[in-house]
């Protein structure tokens, strides 16, 4: 006679319950590049700290040097690394490799939810795949526009893109969210968190940091630039290199230093216009770590870049974007960031005023940072753990 004992029974329920609670919940993280990274990296250590959550960290590689950089700052051990960066690649390129090497990854590990970063062409392909396979997605950083499809781009048309898809919504502000729901979505799928990369600095910035650029620098006012976007490649960017020159050699008491892009034709155009000037330093890109400390050690900073509109207010540095829009209308409002395109006489006028006027630069540098407290992470893991976690367990 074939019977199953009533210990084997109980034995059986008592294995079935405990599996029932210790089934966690699977969080797959995606991001490829250097920036994605730094707002990432907080993110998949807070959830990785949750006994709850099974975290699975995906890099396409969409960036490589500067990537492992962040990596082995935070240290984060990717699961998997597409590796795709190769050579001039165009965006046919990293979107069709993306689509075709995360297929894989996703079936192998059917996550629960996939969690991709703001605009980039890693978190657009990837939230498509997702779509593709009927696999939840999470947009952190949802909700940023500039509401011109080909400004930035790609960056404007991706993040479009993944709203359409995110099944939820962490929005950096209270307007990024009001942005979703005059798209149509629902209010319930967005949450207001702050920005990770806030969470970042907490991580990197140091007192007592020191590092031969600072000491080349000390004595001056230091200027942080950064000037990568595609659409500013040419003659926009030749504009914005030129006015930068003329402020620097007329102040004999500021120094820049410039973490240059890999793009050969970043490097092409900053060698063209700014080469020969002693006190403009070109330098490798930096370490986040480093990065960071040297945005602290700014006096000010002019960029054409995204995140450091929301990092360089953190720690009190006014910004001069050189760009014509900006995802960002927070910090134009707060009065932390300025807007200054890329025509070279207003760049020029702009940046010798606060260097000149001292109520100038202290309306900015004193401004109040819209983009949180550094505990953005923290409520994104709540967040998920109470919509995923006690929801299964019920």
């Amino acid at each position: 006679m074939w019977y199953i004992s009533t210990k084997q029974t109980n034995n059986s329920i008592k294995a079935k319950i405990k599996g029932d609670i210790m089934k966690k919940i699977k969080i797959m993280t995606v991001f490829g590049t250097r920036p994605e990274a730094i707002k990432m990296c907080p993110l998949v250590n807070e959830l990785k700290s949750r006994t709850c959550f099974d975290t699975v960290v995906c890099v396409t590689g969409q960036h490589k040097e500067m990537l492992q950089q962040v990596l082995h700052a935070f240290k984060v051990v990717p699961d998997y690394d597409l590796a795709l960066m190769k050579p001039e690649q165009t965006l046919f390129d990293i979107t069709s490799a993306i689509l075709s090497k995360i297929k894989d990854v996703l079936n192998k590990e059917r996550p629960d939810l996939v969690l991709v970063h703001g605009d980039t062409t890693t978190a657009f392909a990837s939230a498509l795949a997702c779509f593709y396979m009927q696999i939840p997605v999470g947009h952190v950083e949802a909700g940023l526009r500039t509401n011109d499809i080909y400004s930035p781009f790609p960056e404007e048309f991706n993040r479009q893109a993944i709203s359409l898809v995110s099944k939820y919504n962490f929005s950096p502000t209270e307007l990024a969210k009001e942005n979703l729901i005059k798209e149509g979505k629902s209010e319930n799928t967005i949450y207001i968190t702050g920005n990770t990369g806030i969470d970042a600095l907490r991580t990197t910035v140091k007192d007592g940091y020191t590092h031969s650029e600072l000491e080349w620098a000390k004595g001056s006012r230091l200027i942080l630039i950064t000037a990568h976007r595609r659409e500013n490649l040419g003659e926009p960017m030749r504009a914005m290199f030129r006015a930068i020159r003329r402020v620097i050699e007329e102040h004999d008491d500021i120094k820049a230093i410039y973490p240059i892009h890999l793009n050969p034709a970043v490097r092409e155009i900053a060698d063209e216009v700014l080469s020969g000037c002693d006190r403009i330093r070109i330098i490798e890109p930096p370490a986040v770590l480093d990065f960071h400390n040297f945005m602290k050690a700014s006096y000010m900073i002019l960029t054409d870049s995204g995140g450091i509109q929301e990092e360089a207010p953190a720690l009190g540095k006014p910004v001069l974007v050189m760009r014509d829009t900006t995802e960002r209308p927070e910090g134009v409002k707060a009065g932390t960031l300025k807007l200054v395109g890329t025509d070279e006489d207003v760049i020029y006028e702009s940046f010798k005023e606060l260097l000149e006027s001292e109520e100038s630069y202290k309306k900015m540098s004193e401004a109040t940072n819209p983009y949180g407290d550094g505990y953005a992470s923290v409520r994104i893991a709540n967040i998920l753990e109470e919509n995923l976690v006690k929801k299964e367990k019920r």
